[in-house]
């Protein structure tokens, strides 16, 4: 009974959409959309995701997974009227990925951890790819598809995978204060570009680390940047004046007594 509902359920979103992109009767901002325009709303409802799943608040973590299913309802709607594929190729094609790379649940393979059907997973998706060896090619689009910090993991993490690895973490901490000090002297004589790179290559080193330690530098940036606000919202409860009123240690005070109220 629940499958069934779903589907209904499903089956309304779908008519619902496709009614908004009649061109009788539908809405003039639905129909004025096209897949690069819906770019935008796409990367905004999958952070909205994930923030919600952050909150723990099953509420808001269901309604925003509606919005980004809405995203890809609207997408297939689309390609439909243009005649390149429909909701269905969609799913039946997931299904179809799902089912070929999990052979030890769909087929005859013997897994007996996490890391060989992972090590399975990326066999069988080179395979139908028909990727290159190289490793440069398989690590191309990362960049290119993530984020700049999801992208730098994905990169550290397959680079390890394939040899290019430190020994041992004392590796890893060496490299990191190198790429410091060449920051520090880079900020002080180079130009701006010169600068630039190494910062990049001190941030990549620090993504070295956060691997080695089984840390998200993602989670561990999103969370900082909460708690940084969190803490200006108490020093703004606490101060009877507006935070621009301050000097510097006055200021440095209230955040001492904001982060020891929130701790």
């Amino acid at each position: 009974m629940r499958d069934q509902n779903t589907l209904k359920s499903l089956a309304k979103l779908i008519e619902i959409v496709a009614k908004l992109r009649s061109p009788e009767g539908g809405c003039p901002w639905d129909l004025a959309q096209t897949p690069q325009s819906l770019i935008p709303y796409t990367i905004e409802e999958a952070y909205e995701v994930v923030e919600a799943i952050r909150s723990g608040n099953p509420e808001a973590i269901a309604e925003e997974l509606g919005d980004l299913l809405l995203q890809v309802v609207l997408q297939a709607q689309i390609a439909q009227e243009n005649g390149e594929f429909t909701l269905n190729d969609v799913v039946q094609g997931i299904s179809e990925k799902l089912i070929r790379r999990h052979p030890h649940v769909f087929g005859n393979v013997e897994v007996s951890t996490a890391e060989e059907v992972r090590q399975n997973w990326e066999e069988i998706k080179a395979k139908e790819k028909g990727d290159s060896q190289l490793l440069s090619s398989k690590l191309s689009d990362y960049p290119r598809k993530l984020p700049p910090l999801m992208a730098a993991m994905k990169i550290s993490q397959k680079a390890a995978q394939a040899g290019f690895e430190w020994e041992n973490i004392a590796g890893v901490w060496d490299k990191f204060e190198e790429e410091l000090a060449e920051l520090k002297e880079a900020l002080e004589t180079e130009e701006r570009s010169h600068q630039q790179a190494e910062l990049g290559d001190l941030l990549f080193t620090i993504v070295n680390l956060a691997r080695w330690y089984d840390l998200d530098p993602t989670e561990a940036i999103a969370s900082t940047n909460q708690r940084f606000i969190s803490r200006l919202q108490k020093m703004e409860s606490l101060a009877p004046k507006a935070l621009e009123a301050y000097t510097i240690k006055e200021l440095e005070s209230w955040w001492q007594e904001a982060k020891s109220q929130l701790s």
